[in-house]
């Protein structure tokens, strides 16, 4: 029986509740790695972006506005999850918790220390993969519009597409050659884990707004095995149904923008 059938134990405790995602409606942006993560494991969840005047709820946490509890602390911005009476953010944080509760990282007694290779290469992919393209229609400040910064804008892309984003593939096809990533299609351990899955959405957004460089290095054969974990992830039953339903949202203004301009071609 392959190792990615033999899912890790589910934590069970108190907060056996539904999941709730707080988080900006109208783009996937960075909510969009954990609303993944609770696809693929049938979690039961709610979702600000899909709730009537959901984003008030947003604003008061980031407006301080939200009750100060005396347990959480006020956030900077979201994603934020709430979990029972835990409230947390920031996308990594809140990823290793979930994966965690929802066996997407290596079983605890049999490999301990599982849970922090996984979360190593989940940082990689939203470093390098997630924060470097959207410095690239926002090189100069993210305050300014990106009509302010196009000269600037266009040159961060032209460097990131024919520097940064190869030895980023290059990284995680390396990843996928290694004794570590196991057998099959998967980064770690030879099963799925929410590495995976972030990646699968970097490649995906990265796919829309770098359309021409992405698709030279596939039909080329460049990181055969980094597009094949992207394929694989796509045909999980759980996660391409909800590709396919109207609650993946689609791209817009968000990290991932596709301006022609900014679409270098190798």
């Amino acid at each position: 029986m392959a190792s990615e059938e033999v899912p890790a134990k589910r934590q069970k405790s108190a907060k056996d509740v539904p999941y709730h995602l707080i988080y900006w409606p109208s783009l996937p942006g960075r909510g969009e790695h954990i609303r993944l993560v609770l696809e693929e494991a049938g979690a039961e969840y709610t979702d600000t972006a899909h709730i009537k005047d959901g984003v008030n709820e947003v604003l008061a946490h980031i407006n301080g506005e939200a009750p100060d509890d005396g347990i959480n602390t006020p956030f900077f911005a979201p994603p934020i999850l709430q979990h029972g009476d835990l409230v947390i953010n920031q996308t990594p944080n809140i990823l290793q918790y979930l994966g965690t509760r929802l066996g997407l990282v290596p079983d605890a007694e049999s490999d301990p220390d599982g849970v922090y290779r996984v979360n190593g290469l989940a940082l990689t992919a939203l470093d390098g993969l997630s924060n470097e393209p959207h410095d690239c229609h926002h090189p100069i400040a993210s305050g300014l519009y990106y009509e302010d910064q196009k000269p600037e804008s266009k040159r961060r892309s032209e460097d990131y597409v024919k520097v940064r984003l190869p030895k980023f593939l290059g990284y995680f096809e390396r990843v996928l050659n290694s004794k570590a990533s196991g057998d099959g299609p998967w980064l770690y351990g030879g099963r799925l884990t929410y590495a995976d899955i972030v990646l699968f959405q970097c490649l995906d957004g990265v796919k829309y707004m770098f359309s021409k460089a992405m698709a030279k290095l596939e039909s080329e054969g460049e990181h055969p095995k980094v597009f094949a974990l992207y394929d694989a992830v796509k045909e999980r039953p759980r996660i391409k149904a909800y590709l396919e339903s109207p609650r993946r949202q689609k791209y817009g203004l968000g990290i991932y923008r596709h301006y022609d301009e900014l679409d270098i071609e190798l």
